[in-house]
């Protein structure tokens, strides 16, 4: 088995062409995380994995003053994108598929390829660089990153771990917060709600719950007769789940995340000098199920059914969280895998629940999904007894000459004989055909003699 000629991100120098979609991350990021979205933060990261070799960003920059000097000092190439006069988005989508597929096959050495965004537009365009034998990373949200385009690619960088623990990082040109509407209730603080009207990376997950990921690699690798160290672990890792990241267990890498595993008791590690082997752990006792994502619907969809009337013009996240912890106060989304209120919506939103829009001013805005909108069940055709109905099932008349059913090619018709009438004067003789003849009189004879 050739397993060290496989293309590995984890392994193989990759040299990544970043694009970035400014438009779909920047109100993405204000929306969910009430922050300015710093492009450093996921070049930072994508430096990790390997070189950077291309860089573009495309917005329209004549409004985006502030945000064209951060990608300046980024060495970040911005490409403008020129709004139609109907406002079509998808302007700079279209631009920014055609120039990395160029870039596939103008650049054979570029192998890797990065796009900042949450836009499930990308789908096609993540597809075709993996059918080119390109790796993919993508950068968003997860709160608005459609988890379709998040399982899809390589590996998915959240953009939610690469914030700091505290709240040193951050520039002049974050946001205040956000105050309450008047009229609606609002609701609690979020968990992941800091002083300040910024978010930071929010609280930790379980590590039972990274456990079935985990069991499932070793697995992979035990079939494969491959020692599981911490290379071939985490890439196998991201292959079957290419959203996973240690960051979301509160690990800082990947070896403090088995770290914080073998503490926990649920692996055995053994080596040193950074060549770790990791095996599962045998438990006598019942492994604990793990609540799949969609067991949390059921009771999302019980509260938007209670607030329908609110919903029908949209409420705002907050507001639905407060609605969601107020009704459901046993639901424990963690559990379910989802560290963050708004992170529950977006997995609702791909499974038509709800409708989440991003706003600048209010943030998320929910509205009911397609599946409180079921298509209008078509009505039964009346069957209607028409007058031309019944003249079919009467019996056609046949004439001669013209194809049938039972004649469909008839022989032609004979012309009939034409009778002339015969001539006065002409014939045989016979008297009984001739007609008769008129008597004519007699003119007085006069006598020319004398005179008596």
């Amino acid at each position: 088995m050739k397993l060290v000629n496989k293309k590995d991100p984890m392994q193989e120098k990759l040299n990544i062409a970043v694009f970035v979609d400014y438009d779909n991350i920047e109100i993405g990021v204000k929306s969910t995380l009430r922050r300015e979205f710093d492009v450093s933060l996921p070049l930072d990261a994508l430096k990790e994995r390997g070189d950077l070799v291309a860089k573009f960003a495309y917005a329209n920059w004549g409004r985006q003053e502030g945000a064209a000097r951060s990608m300046a000092e980024n060495a970040v190439q911005m490409v403008q994108r020129l709004p139609s006069p109907r406002g079509d988005k998808n302007g700079g989508d279209i631009n920014l598929a055609l120039d990395a597929l160029e870039m596939a096959f103008t650049h054979p050495h570029v192998n890797a390829f990065a796009i900042v965004s949450g836009d499930s537009d990308f789908i096609p365009l993540v597809n075709k660089l993996k059918e080119y034998g390109k790796t993919v990373f993508v950068v968003g949200g997860k709160a608005f990153t459609s988890t379709i385009l998040q399982q899809n690619c390589h590996e998915f960088v959240s953009y939610e771990s690469l914030l700091s623990t505290d709240s040193d990082r951050h520039d002049s040109r974050e946001r205040q917060p956000r105050p309450q509407q008047q009229g609606g209730q609002a609701g609690p603080p979020m968990r992941d709600r800091q002083q300040g009207g910024h978010r930071v990376r929010p609280a930790p997950l379980d590590l039972g719950q990274a456990m079935p990921l985990v069991e499932r690699a070793l697995q992979v690798l035990e079939r494969r007769a491959v020692q599981p160290q911490l290379g071939l672990l985490k890439s196998t890792m991201l292959q079957l789940d290419s959203a996973f990241t240690e960051k979301a267990y509160g690990a800082n890498s990947f070896s403090d995340f088995v770290e914080k595993l073998k503490k926990a008791d649920y692996v055995n590690v053994s080596g040193q000098g950074g060549r770790y082997i990791i095996e599962r752990k045998t438990s006598t006792q019942p492994e604990r199920p793990t609540p799949k994502p969609e067991e949390a619907l059921p009771p999302l969809r019980d509260v938007l059914e209670t607030h329908r009337l609110e919903m029908e013009n949209g409420a705002t996240a907050d507001d639905l969280a407060g609605w969601f912890q107020s009704e459901v106060p046993t639901s424990d989304l963690p559990t379910y895998g989802f560290q963050e209120f708004s992170e529950f919506l977006n997995y609702a939103q791909d499974k038509l629940v709800v409708r989440v829009v991003p706003d600048e001013e209010k943030g998320l805005m929910v509205y009911l999904g397609a599946e409180f909108y079921p298509p209008a069940v078509p009505e039964a055709p009346v069957e209607q007894h028409t007058q031309e109905e019944e003249e079919e099932d009467e019996k056609q008349p046949i004439v001669e000459g013209q194809p049938s059913l039972l004649e469909p090619n008839p022989p032609p018709v004979k012309p009939k004989p034409i009778r002339r009438s015969r001539k006065v004067g002409t014939g045989s003789g016979n008297s009984a055909d001739r007609p008769p003849r008129r008597s004519r009189k007699k003119k007085p004879e006069h006598h020319h003699g004398p005179m008596q």
